[in-house]
Parts: structure tokens; C-alpha cells; sequence
């Protein structure tokens, strides 16, 4: 089996006893699907992520150890001369949203979210890359070349039903969810202070949806690494580039529409415009959980060059990871207290499998006299574009409706919601009407400065 990500982490695997029931077919691939050894934590409803789909359900059959099983049977031969296209299969697959949940939770640390790309990638070169895939999986690139004219068809479809009822039927985009509108403006990154800063360089990496989406939050993260000290350099696309006037992006769209190859010619882009920061050690800061966790998960499946990837993967931190890092190594943060005395925190999904957790605690402790509480939530729901799919719509908000959308909506109107994941921001809007935020537009405000609007949580 030609597999299009490289598997080879787990070559060692299933040479003892320790791992059976490896299928004839697949090899590294069908070893990363025989890790699992039934413990069935997938099938639980309390405390974690893992897993939402079995959650909203209560059938094993939605669950990590089922899609193990028909993954067996389709590398064993058991679905025929085309397992990737067979019913079963898609069945098994249909309401998994990369959560990453079974990679944290799982004792045997099962990483459904890249063995799905590697199955999504398998039957669009049997069937081909559907048209709603390539719509989603390409918002780098429509967004980046042709913004103006995707900000105003999604404006003209999320405000006219009949728009919306046309898109359904043709794309299989739910009337009944709203699209992100992409910004007014994409994200203005200023020109590096020409003086060394007292605690040095800081790269920041602008992820698609902070771009050109919310320009705001990197707005607000440049703001405040300024403020701890730091010259602040947004990441940009190398002079070799061929697309020089496109930003950067960590190729997840593709990943999670199974567009293996595109998702590796962004991850290039990445690795060629951070290579003299990976060779001076300068810190790699992201805003996007999903985004900059890419940098140190999938870009080890993709066929890169190890040596720089493990470089990378030392180097790049999410925004709050890095403030609490550099807080131990002396740095200091002018904070004042904020409008707010709660705020209510989301975590996304794939900052929970990476334990990003703790440092969004840390760096909340900062700010004087503010109580926050963390809301024990599994998967928002949205997952990218799971919840703007006709078919997974539903699905979609029962995942919300399990404990985060109740939770918001019984705090006090005026409690802000932190979130830094673009998606959960949406599924949280959608859900509530609340408008959540990304923890540095919390920390900005902290810092006092005049033209920052407070937050109200409304």
C-alpha cells in the first residue's frame, strides 16, 4: 500500500507480543491503527474529550475502537477490492472530528486525527477530491488571492436565505449555519522596531484565520510581546517564494480534507520562510491552537526532513505556552485589572492533547484581582468545517449542547468567554450569541492601552 504520509514512527511497532492483530496490508500505516488495545476509554461520557461523537450518541459504533475495527477489516481485504470508497468505512469515519482527544486520552494513544487524513487522501484518489472538500480545504488560497470578492459572496449568502438554500443543495453547505466573514482588512503587520528589544527577537507566526479573518488578535498578541520586551517579527513567506504576496499558512485545511499534497507544498512554504529563525534559535510564537500545533504534530507525517522539524517543533510555542515559559526565565507583563472580575475559559481541543492547558492558567493567574473558571468541555462541535456540513450540522451542536454552550449561556451576560480557537469562536456565536475571544485580546486590555475596547462578553 503507497500511503501518502510517512508512518514510519511506527516501524518498531508489533515486533513483540505487545501489539497483535496487525492487518496483512497497510504496514506502518495498519501498525498506527493496531496500537489500540480495547481499553474502551473512548466509550466514556465523564471528564475529557474522547470521544464527542460516541458522546452525542451513546453508540459504540461512533466510537475510536469501532473505527479501529472497520479500518482492520479494510486493510484484512474484508471490504473488498476498494476499502477506501466502501460504506462501511464511511460509516465508521462519518462523524469524527479530529479532535485529537484519542492521541491525549487513549492509553494506547490512537491518532485517529492523522490516520482520518491518511483515509480521506486514500479515496479522493479513488474517487476524487469532492467539490465542497476542495472549497473548504483551499481557504488559504481563495482567501489569500481573492478576498475581497470571498468576503462579499459570504456576506451576500449568510444575509439572503435563498443564497444559502442554493449553497445547500449545491455544496452542501447548511443553510442554517452562518460562514466567517473574512475581515474588512487582513492583518497589517508593522514593520519591526529598527533597536534591538531588551529580551530579544520573537517571530510570530499569522495563521489564515488570524489574517484575514481576525486581524485583531494579532493585533493584540503583537501588543502585548511587545509590552513583555520583545521585537516582535511577523513570520513571512521566504524571497523564493512563488506566491510572496500570500500568508503563510500550516497547510490544516488540506490535512483535514485529505489534500495531502497541497498540505505538504504549505508546510514548505513554512519550514523555507522559518529557516534563518530555526537557525538563529529565535522563538516561533502562534495564535491558532490547531495552526501552530501542526508545526510540532503533523509536520513529522509529511515528509520533510526530520533534523528541521524537530528543530521547529523546540522552537514554536502557542502564544500563551511562550508567556509562561518566558515568565519563568524572568520576564514581566505591566498588567492592571480588566472590566471583568470572571471570565469563563474553552479550551480548544488540540490544546488539550498537547496539555497548552496549564499555561492558559498560568497566564490568567497574571491579571490582578480576575477569577477564572474552565469550562469541562469536550469538543466544541464545529471542528473546522464538520459544522457547516448539511450532514453534520446537527451533530454539530449536540457535541455544543453536551456542556459548553449550556455553561455559557448560564453565566452572567457580562462574563467574558476566552476561546482561542477560531472554530470553538464560531460554534460559541452560533450557539449562544456570546462573542468569545482569544486570550491576548484579554491580556491587551489588561495592559491599558487607550484604544482597546473593553471586553463585555456580549
Amino acid at each position: 500500500m503507497k500511503t501518502h504520509l510517512d508512518w514510519s514512527a511506527y516501524d518498531t511497532y508489533g515486533i513483540g507480543d505487545a501489539f497483535s492483530g496487525i492487518p496483512i496490508t497497510g504496514g506502518s500505516y495498519a501498525r498506527a491503527v493496531a496500537v489500540c488495545m480495547h481499553n474502551r476509554q473512548c466509550q466514556r461520557s465523564g471528564k475529557g474529550v474522547m470521544c464527542p461523537s460516541y458522546r452525542i450518541t451513546g453508540d459504540a459504533a461512533h466510537s475510536t475502537e469501532a473505527r479501529v475495527a472497520a479500518f482492520k477489516a479494510a486493510l484484512n481485504g474484508q471490504l473488498g477490492d476498494s476499502p477506501f470508497t466502501s460504506a462501511e468505512l464511511a460509516r465508521a469515519m462519518d462523524l469524527c472530528v479530529s479532535c485529537k482527544g484519542c492521541k491525549k486520552e487513549c492509553p494506547s494513544s490512537v491518532d485517529m486525527t492523522l490516520i482520518k487524513t491518511e483515509f480521506l487522501a486514500q479515496r479522493n484518489d479513488v474517487a476524487g477530491v469532492p467539490r465542497r472538500a476542495r472549497l473548504f480545504g483551499g481557504l488559504p488560497a481563495w482567501v489569500g488571492h481573492y478576498r475581497r470578492t470571498v468576503r462579499a459572496i459570504v456576506a451576500l449568502r449568510n444575509r439572503v436565505p435563498a443564497v444559502a438554500w442554493v449553497a445547500e443543495k449545491l455544496l452542501g453547505i447548511a443553510a442554517s449555519r452562518a460562514i466567517p466573514v473574512p475581515a474588512a482588512r487582513p492583518f497589517q503587520a508593522p514593520a519591526p522596531a529598527a533597536d534591538p528589544a531588551p529580551r530579544g527577537d520573537v517571530i510570530l507566526f499569522v495563521d489564515t484565520f488570524s489574517h484575514h479573518f481576525e486581524p485583531a488578535v494579532a493585533d493584540a498578541a503583537t501588543a502585548v510581546l511587545a509590552a513583555a520586551g520583545y521585537r516582535v517579527i511577523p513570520a513571512r513567506p521566504a524571497a523564493t517564494d512563488a506566491e510572496p504576496e500570500r500568508a503563510l499558512c500550516c497547510g490544516r485545511t488540506y490535512l483535514s480534507t485529505g489534500m495531502v499534497d497541497k498540505a505538504r507544498a504549505e508546510a514548505k512554504r513554512v519550514l523555507e520562510a522559518l529557516h534563518p529563525a530555526l537557525e538563529s534559535r529565535t522563538p516561533i510564537v502562534g495564535l491558532e491552537p490547531s495552526c501552530l500545533l501542526a508545526l510540532r504534530d503533523e509536520f513529522y507525517s509529511l515528509s520533510l526532513g526530520g533534523a528541521e522539524v524537530a528543530q521547529l517543533g523546540k522552537q514554536a510555542f502557542l502564544f500563551e505556552e511562550f508567556l509562561a515559559r518566558e515568565a519563568m526565565r524572568g520576564m514581566t507583563l505591566p498588567l492592571k485589572p480588566v472590566a471583568a472580575r470572571k471570565v469563563l475559559v474553552h479550551g480548544h481541543c488540540h490544546q488539550k492533547a498537547f496539555g497548552a492547558m496549564k499555561s492558559m492558567r498560568k497566564v490568567l493567574s497574571w491579571i490582578p484581582g480576575l477569577e477564572f473558571e474552565l469550562i469541562d468541555s469536550s469538543c466544541c462541535g464545529m471542528a473546522g468545517s464538520f459544522g457547516l456540513e448539511v450532514e453534520h450540522a446537527e451533530a454539530s451542536r449536540r457535541m455544543g449542547e453536551l456542556s459548553l454552550l449550556p455553561a455559557i449561556r448560564a453565566a452572567a451576560p457580562d462574563t467574558p468567554v476566552i476561546a482561542d480557537g477560531f472554530s470553538c469562536r464560531h460554534q460559541i456565536h452560533d450557539g449562544t450569541g456570546r462573542t468569545a475571544v482569544h486570550i491576548a485580546l484579554l491580556l491587551r486590555e489588561a495592559l491599558d492601552i487607550s484604544d482597546d475596547k473593553r471586553i463585555t462578553g456580549e
